[in-house]
């Protein structure tokens, strides 16, 4: 049984049965899928999380947004102080919204062969910024998650998948939610774009020595690319990190 008692569990962890430990290694690398019998998520224990936690867990339900469905994200743009601040009805409609697209996903794919991968959106650079600080507690995960969003969404606008327009908007939403989506200021700051790089190689989706990395072609439109240009993500970071 599982009784999640932060935003992030209940939107995210709670749903899929993933129990795994990070290494130095990387994230998430042992591990299994084992199902819970009973997930309880009760609302009225977020009243014991401060701004940050809550906030940490909005990263989660934005991710769904992003992920598939566009007409989610703007009501998140309009909603997001509501969820933040424990509103009671943003804060239900949001959990549940994000609980059911996850849990369609997974059922399609529980051990994660094919479209469940795309609920990584953001996460091979939040692994990366998390291992680079040593899971030290510096930097949640959501925040890692938020920054990691922000870089999908600019790597793809790069790569000509989406447009300069939508990557800002999301990086707007991002930042006006209170998340930092500059690396030089991100906790755990200074991060060293080669050491993040390489931290990547090593994400759990890769396979052959190739970079698999979640992009999209738009908000509401992620898809995974098997063979991320490694020199653009490295580039990238530079520019980000320096």
């Amino acid at each position: 049984m599982q009784i999640p008692t932060t935003l992030l569990a209940q939107v995210d962890s709670s749903v899929g049965g993933k129990t795994a430990i990070d290494t130095p290694e990387g994230k998430n690398l042992i591990g299994l899928i084992h199902q819970p019998k009973l997930v309880l998520a009760d609302l009225d224990v977020l009243a014991t999380l401060d701004d940050r936690q809550m906030r940490a867990g909005y990263a989660e339900i934005v991710k769904a947004a992003l992920i598939g469905d566009a007409a989610f994200f703007d009501w998140c743009e309009q909603n997001a102080a509501a969820i933040l601040h424990g509103k009671p009805v943003a804060l239900q409609h949001a959990i549940a919204t994000a609980i059911s697209f996850k849990a369609r996903i997974v059922e399609q794919d529980e051990t994660e062969q094919g479209v469940r991968a795309l609920l990584n959106l953001g996460h091979t650079f939040a692994h990366a910024l998390e291992a680079h600080s040593a899971y030290d507690g510096t930097l949640l995960h959501g925040e890692a998650v938020a920054a990691g969003i922000a870089l999908a969404f600019q790597l793809s606008a790069q790569l000509g998948h989406c447009t300069d327009a939508e990557a800002a908007r999301v990086k707007t939403h991002l930042e006006r939610a209170g998340f930092i989506t500059n690396l030089r200021k991100l906790p755990g700051a200074p991060y060293d774009a080669e050491k993040l790089t390489a931290l990547m190689a090593a994400d759990k989706k890769n396979e052959a020595g190739l970079l698999t990395l979640i992009l999209a072609r738009g908000i509401g439109k992620a898809f995974m690319d098997r063979n991320a240009p490694v020199d653009r993500v490295l580039a990238l970071l530079q520019q980000e990190t320096r």
